[in-house]
């Protein structure tokens, strides 16, 4: 999910005003005539225990599939019919139009004496590449993906420039799919060279030093017809030499015997090693091997054996190698390595010890250790010698996240990227030798940042525990119970960081809060906070959400009659499963690309790697705990629902659409108020990465202006 997100008709009574119920002076619209959806006698039994799976048919591939197809055209139908009646869509969308249209860069990654970087001029639907000559100087274009398909859902993904400059490998992500194709580009000429290479997914991309070729990771071609829903096994790491086809590449590293490992290269920034981290699943549990490149012929060597501990290289000084490890510290540190000359294992000793705070990476920078963390949530950079002292913290312009610091380890020049809730993304430039942070690009934006609070607050979840929450909204907003938008993930170990985004904006200018809670299951404090909103502990996650949902309205911040809940993948999940557990709390739901039946998601895709933070459907103690908790299998009939727009894409080979088809069938089916129960499918989208700047506004507009409809909210 980081690396890694369900027909009758509904009988419902006439229009009435609603005095009595929680939506208090809302007009009920007339029912909607959702899509008949067929239903299968398809019952499956596990451990005794029968469950049914009425909609079995709507996981087929809609590309292939002609029912599913024509299933998914009547809910395209029916829901754009309904949003179309929304008076806030075309305000917010306008809006956003504006909001959108400011400079945004990439940070940009120095090689060969060149930058090169990511700029979109505002509203083009992919960033361009520009590379320039020095610092300051004019940037030219490299590579622009906008002209790659009529609807500019073709997207430019990783890119690496070679050691000297003079070439660009890059990947080409069509339509949202997490399938890459590797293409190389002479930068002086713009020309592309010869090579194509086919099947990559989740890799990552290393120039040889001398630019004769590449590293990169694939996976066999998939069969016929099962592109984007197979599972992806027997990854491989190759070496690609440029000027000959992939068939000739040659095979660095590979587990035949153990299909589920996945397998990563990265070489080091003096070309000494290549560093193989093998992983099985979504935790950051590592088994790394490293190849000698002054050897001829060397073999993969084991560093660090069993797949138990996280291992992130932060650089090398000859064979001593750096990491950021969670051995021996659940809040992580960073320890070294020398690798024995005899090809024995190496002992690992200490260098920056753990922390109160959360280590979240490690890199070397001129000379010196450039360690991110988080405090509470906050980013905060940190420098060290290579011996580990403390040598001071590199400047922040405020309270927010950072991320960046990369580069070659003997150049003390470096560059990151800030961001808060109401700070665009701004890159600085940082020097190592003088710790001086200066700003190397800065949005100019259509909004005052002063005009905005951002606010953390803590509140207690149903066991007691504290969880951290920022609450967003303008200076200005009236007093009383506001419509607010309430959002969370909670899971992977992903840490959720404070962000801009010019959709979230474009809710707050009409009077919205924007509530973010740091619940358990991600990264925010360390192992320990992951642990509590996994496998077993998965419920702590729901509960730590509804907790956050009552805090607010508890506090007088909203009501229950203006609040919606949003979340996205792992976070849609989220969603599902809390609008099932208290459907009483939430006047609207916005699940996004969610994992929605927790019974079957290992059989497609990258779904096998979930198990990590789900458990295993196929044994009993995890089924038990998905069972209790799957949104589609929890769907409660004869309890009023919130009204619930889930959105998923056709190409979305993440989590396959598949989930919230099934999940809209079950919602739809069953008895659960006069609200509107609705997906929204789009075409030619993945999971969120590469969408288009069209899309991304189109879709926003539609889910604003849904949250508005049922909280209340007055756009104008």
């Amino acid at each position: 999910m980081r690396r890694a997100l369900p027909l009758m008709l509904l009988a419902v009574p006439a229009p009435v005003l609603a005095n009595t119920s929680p939506e208090a002076n809302v007009i009920m619209p007339a029912p909607i005539a959702y899509p008949q959806t067929r239903r299968v006698d398809q019952v499956d039994e596990q451990f005794g225990v029968k469950v049914a799976d009425p909609y079995r048919w709507l996981e087929n591939d809609v590309r292939t599939d002609s029912e599913v197809r024509g299933w998914v055209d009547q809910q395209v139908a029916v829901t754009s019919a309904y949003l179309a009646t929304l008076p806030g869509r075309d305000i917010f969308k306008a809006r956003m139009k504006q909001l959108y249209n400011y400079e945004r860069f990439g940070l940009p990654v120095k090689k060969g004496g060149k930058y090169f970087y990511s700029r979109n001029s505002g509203l083009q639907n992919q960033s361009v590449l520009y590379v320039r000559d020095t610092l300051d100087g004019v940037g030219r274009v490299v590579i622009d993906p906008n002209g790659w398909s009529k609807d500019g859902a073709t997207a430019l993904a990783e890119w690496r420039p070679s050691e000297d400059g003079s070439k660009i490998l890059y990947g080409i992500q069509d339509g949202g799919t997490d399938w890459r194709t590797l293409k190389v580009l002479d930068v002086a000429s713009g020309q592309l060279l010869s090579d194509t290479v086919e099947w990559v997914k989740f890799s990552g991309l290393s120039w040889a030093k001398d630019g004769s070729g590449f590293y990169y990771s694939a996976f066999p071609a998939p069969a016929e017809g099962a592109k984007f829903q197979a599972l992806n096994e027997n990854q491989k790491v190759f070496f690609h030499k440029l000027g000959t086809p992939q068939s000739a590449d040659r095979l660095i590293y590979a587990t035949p015997d153990k299909p589920r490992q996945g397998h990563i290269a990265q070489l080091t920034d003096d070309g000494r090693w290549l560093i193989i981290a093998t992983t099985q699943g979504t935790d950051r549990r590592y088994e790394v091997h490293a190849v000698d490149m002054t050897v001829a012929g060397a073999a993969p060597r084991m560093v660090f054996a069993g797949l138990e501990y996280e291992w992130q290289l932060a650089g090398n000084s000859g064979a001593t190698l750096f990491w950021k490890t969670n051995n021996g510290a659940p809040r992580l540190r960073i320890v070294a390595t020398d690798l024995p000359a005899d090809g024995g294992l190496p002992t690992v000793r200490e260098v920056v010890p753990q922390d109160d705070a959360v280590l979240e990476s490690a890199t070397i920078i001129g000379g010196e250790l450039i360690a991110e963390y988080l405090v509470d949530v906050k980013g905060e950079v940190r420098r060290y010698s290579l011996d580990g002292q403390m040598l001071g913290l590199v400047p922040l312009p405020g309270i927010g996240a950072v991320g960046g610091f990369g580069g070659d380890q003997s150049d003390p020049e470096t560059f990151f990227a800030f961001t808060s809730f109401n700070t665009p993304t701004t890159i600085y430039r940082y020097d190592v030798k003088t710790g001086a942070a200066t700003a190397w690009a800065t949005p100019t934006v259509a909004f005052n940042p002063a005009d905005y609070v951002v606010e953390q607050k803590f509140y207690a979840s149903k066991d007691g525990t504290k969880v951290p929450m920022f609450v967003v909204h303008k200076k200005a907003l009236a007093t009383g119970p506001a419509p607010t938008l309430l959002y969370a993930y909670g899971g992977f170990n992903i840490s959720t960081l404070p962000g801009f985004s010019a959709t979230r904006l474009a809710w707050m200018e009409q009077g919205g809060v924007l509530a973010v809670a740091n619940i358990r299951g991600g990264g925010e404090y360390g192992t320990a906070w992951h642990d509590g909103g996994r496998l077993a502990n998965k419920q702590n996650v729901f509960d730590d959400f509804i907790a956050a949902g009552e805090y607010l309205i508890a506090q007088g911040i909203t009501s229950k009659d203006k609040l919606t809940i949003q979340g996205g993948s792992n976070g849609g999940l989220l969603v599902g499963a809390v609008v099932n557990q208290r459907p009483d709390l939430f006047a609207a739901a916005l699940p996004a690309v969610g994992v929605m039946d927790m019974l079957r998601f290992d059989r497609f895709t990258a779904g096998r790697y979930w198990v990590d933070d789900y458990g295993y459907p196929s044994k009993k103690a995890d089924f038990k705990v998905l069972l209790a908790y799957s949104p589609y299998h929890n769907v409660k009939s004869g309890v009023a629902y919130p009204a619930i727009l889930a959105t998923t894409a056709d190409t979305d080979d993440r989590v396959v659409p598949g989930h919230t088809f099934k999940y809209a069938a079950a919602i739809q089916a069953a008895e659960i108020g006069p609200k509107p129960h609705l997906v929204r499918i789009e075409t030619r989208a993945g999971h969120g990465s590469g969408k288009p700047t069209d899309k991304v506004i189109e879709e926003a507009a539609d889910l604003w202006a849904f949250a508005a409809k049922w909280t209340g909210m007055a756009v104008k």
